[in-house]
């Protein structure tokens, strides 16, 4: 592990106007914790405390977030002594890519593994190839979204989740969700200004960890940095209806999604225990204080269950929960795993679900299925290493 640097250790001089200026660390934080290593964990104006002249931590945010860099020694414009100073104080990449399973769609689940030897999956899914028109023109370029995870394990203990079965273990940190998306880019060749969504949707509560995912949402958000507009980021909770107005009192510009599943409460206590402590009732009572952008409606997701919740009544109690909600409906097909007791609804209930809600005025998707060929619910690539590693 590097050493710890503080102001007296590192001396970088750097000319700028043919003055000699230092790299330094802000005399209140003179010493950087293993902790606050993680270099993605730092907005810029934060690396300003650390670093001067201001001009060099607008080049190192490019070197991270426009060239994917990997090493201080391909900064090429940084100069040897900052490099030095870099190595010392910050630690990346952070993460590592253990396993990539891809489906033949092309989706692809990343399992990752943490400093101190943890796992959690992201999944990269191409929503939309190319397309062309009759001349061979591009007409709509690739559609990508990046499912991130936001925590080792969960807390919340949703039955149908194969995520809940490891338990809880940890908040991953701010600098760890953004190394997410910025692997996943580095990956998959993609350039610092395409456009990607990014949901909140991986392992994880978002709002059980909201100081770090917000954090995140800023990094990721920078004009110097990835430039991912907050509207292209979505949150999903399962209802921790306190942490619902808080994130809405931020204001970060963000779209939220309620993980709803049920349309009473005893089936939703069943299917998220959650709803104990934060009913149906109590979340909608949040949603309606949320900031929304005029263009822009609370998606409410609806895990569609074989004989459980498929039907046309629950249907129309869907539509009355709804009433004066500018709301979508996404309606996912339930996918079937081993630790499971649930199965995936046929295709033909599904749509006469979806029909109904469309005709009493409610817009509602039936969300296709992405990498159902590999290890595809969430959690499920982090279960089987760790049975793997429990043979050897």
């Amino acid at each position: 592990m590097h050493s710890i640097l503080t102001n007296k250790d590192c001396q970088c001089n750097v000319m700028h106007n043919n003055k000699p200026l230092q790299p330094h660390i802000n005399t209140q934080l003179n010493i950087i914790t293993p902790k606050d290593r993680n270099i993605y964990s730092y907005l810029l104006e934060e690396l300003e405390h650390f670093i001067t002249p201001k001009f060099r931590t607008k080049q190192l945010y490019h070197w991270l977030y426009r060239h994917y860099a990997t090493n201080v020694e391909s900064m090429k414009n940084i100069p040897k002594n900052m490099q030095a100073f870099l190595s010392a104080t910050f630690c990346f990449p952070n993460i590592h890519a253990i396993h990539i399973e891809e489906s033949h769609d092309g989706t692809k689940k990343y399992l990752f593994q943490t400093h101190d030897n943890l796992t959690f999956e992201s999944v990269f899914i191409k929503m939309r190839g190319k397309e062309y028109d009759t001349t061979g023109r591009i007409k709509k370029s690739e559609k990508y979204t990046f499912c991130i995870s936001s925590q080792v394990g969960c807390r919340v203990g949703c039955v149908f989740c194969s995520t809940a079965k490891g338990g809880f273990v940890r908040n991953l940190s701010a600098g760890e969700i953004v190394e997410q998306v910025v692997a996943l880019k580095r990956d998959n060749n993609l350039s610092a200004h395409k456009s990607i969504n990014i949901v909140f949707m991986g392992m994880g509560e978002p709002l059980d960890n909201l100081s770090n995912v917000a954090k995140a949402i800023k990094i990721l958000s920078h004009s110097d940095g990835l430039c991912i507009a907050t509207r292209r980021q979505t949150i999903s909770t399962s209802g921790i209806a306190p942490q619902i107005e808080k994130l809405g009192a931020m204001n970060l510009g963000v779209q939220i999604a309620l993980s709803l599943h049920a349309v009473d409460d005893t089936l939703r206590s069943r299917l998220i225990p959650m709803n104990k402590v934060y009913n149906i009732e109590r979340v909608l009572q949040s949603l309606r204080k949320f900031p929304l952008d005029a263009r822009k409606r609370i998606l409410f997701e609806y895990l569609v269950i074989k004989d459980i919740n498929d039907d046309l009544i629950c249907a129309k109690k869907l539509v009355k929960l709804l009433h004066g909600f500018k709301a979508k409906v996404n309606l996912i097909p339930f996918n079937p795993h081993a630790e499971s007791e649930f199965q995936r609804p046929c295709p033909q209930r599904m749509k006469a679900f979806a029909d109904y809600l469309y005709n009493k005025g409610i817009v509602a998707t039936i969300r296709e299925s992405k990498g159902i060929d590999i290890s595809a619910a969430c959690g499920q690539l982090r279960e089987k290493h760790i049975a793997q590693k429990n043979t050897l």
